[in-house]
């Protein structure tokens, strides 16, 4: 239990980073910024890209921290659907895991 805990805390910081990285990706581009309009119809294409990675981080972020919170309780590894236990090596390898793998899909 206490790797799983480091687990989903390392998770945690690392998520954290990459949505600090990803927010300041994504801040708009000036439009007084001469890079050339195909160059700006490229920045706008990897905004779109990096904004989607965001709203994915940010998504993992919050199931990261509802598995923590219940990772002294009786409903940790346990699928929210089918109510059956999620196996340990899917807990360690995607600790952000609310359902097993055949409910997942």
């Amino acid at each position: 239990m206490k790797k799983i805990k480091q687990n989903i805390l390392n998770e945690i910081s690392l998520t954290e980073k990459s949505i600090k990285q990803y927010k300041e990706m994504s801040k708009p581009i000036a439009p007084d910024c001469a890079i050339g309009r195909i160059s700006r119809m490229d920045a706008i294409n990897n905004k779109s890209v990096v904004e989607a990675s965001l709203r994915q981080a940010e998504s993992k972020l919050r199931n990261l921290k509802r598995v923590f919170s219940k990772v002294d309780t009786n409903e940790f590894g346990i699928c929210l659907k089918c109510k059956q236990p999620i196996p340990l090596k899917r807990i360690l390898i995607r600790p952000e895991s609310l359902f097993c793998v055949n409910c997942s899909q």
